[in-house]
């Protein structure tokens, strides 16, 4: 309760600075504006996946919890429901819309996914890219199990789903993704971290590469990490979502950061 009230002043900043595609002048921003963040649009599975959602929410099994992380749905590790689990860390319907749009707008040849979760997410990345290889990694064994039976109750069994910590796999997994077409970094909301994570994806990144980081404003070290990534010499453009940012390294564009009201 108290991170969502500490969150109110950020959003009201975002609110009466942020803007529509009207005055935006690069086609690449706007075509995105008016194309893909405030267009309409679903997966053909959506349905499916609602309905594992609903699942999830009322599913009372209790799981242990290895936490590597921090962020929303993140806690001391221990005993806890699917439901509580699935209730904090699973993305509301438009934002996994959104991922899907992205995704399908994008159309990469590789996603990475860093924070699982019971793969939600993940599935509507992988809808958005059918032809794509998905790799995700979730850092609690059971959490991870969960998601892998998501995956194959819902078709989706050539995701590619590794368990551990980000700074354990990624030193192997990088290199043979590279380069990354889309990245969501949703897995430890801490400024050190993200910025961590943040260089690691962006060496295996080209000027082609879309990121998508979540809750850039839910921590003042986020924040921190939001603007230092802004700075980032390769990084061109930067759209504010409040609840997500996009960055794109797009050569040929001049250097502007955007901030976009839903």
């Amino acid at each position: 309760m108290w991170q969502a009230i500490s969150r109110i002043p950020s959003y009201i900043a975002h609110q009466l600075t942020a803007t529509g595609r009207h005055g935006v002048h690069s086609p690449f921003v706007y075509g995105l504006i008016d194309g893909v963040i405030r267009a309409e649009g679903a997966p053909p599975n959506a349905l499916q996946l609602e309905r594992l959602r609903a699942q999830l929410l009322r599913d009372t099994q209790v799981i242990s919890v290895t936490d590597h992380g921090a962020g929303p749905g993140r806690g001391p590790s221990g005993m806890r429901t699917v439901r509580e689990i699935a209730r904090t860390s699973m993305k509301p319907v438009h934002q996994a819309e959104l991922l899907f749009r992205l995704a399908k707008a994008r159309r990469p040849r590789t996603i990475l996914e860093l924070g699982t979760s019971f793969g939600h997410s993940t599935m509507y990345l992988a809808e958005g890219a059918p032809d794509s290889q998905v790799h995700t990694i979730e850092g609690c064994p059971e959490i991870h199990q969960q998601a892998r039976k998501q995956f194959v109750a819902v078709g989706h069994s050539e995701i590619h789903a590794h368990c551990g910590r980000f700074q354990d796999i990624l030193p192997g997994l990088l290199p043979e993704l590279d380069p990354i077409d889309l990245a969501f970094i949703d897995g430890h909301h801490s400024e050190d971290a993200t910025l961590a994570l943040f260089e690691m994806i962006a060496t295996h990144g080209d000027a082609n590469t879309w990121l998508v980081l979540d809750d850039i404003h839910w921590s003042q070290g986020m924040e921190n990490a939001w603007k230092a990534i802004q700075e980032r010499p390769r990084v061109m453009v930067t759209i504010d979502l409040f609840h997500m940012g996009l960055v794109f390294f797009h050569s040929g564009q001049a250097k502007e950061h955007f901030r976009v009201r839903l």
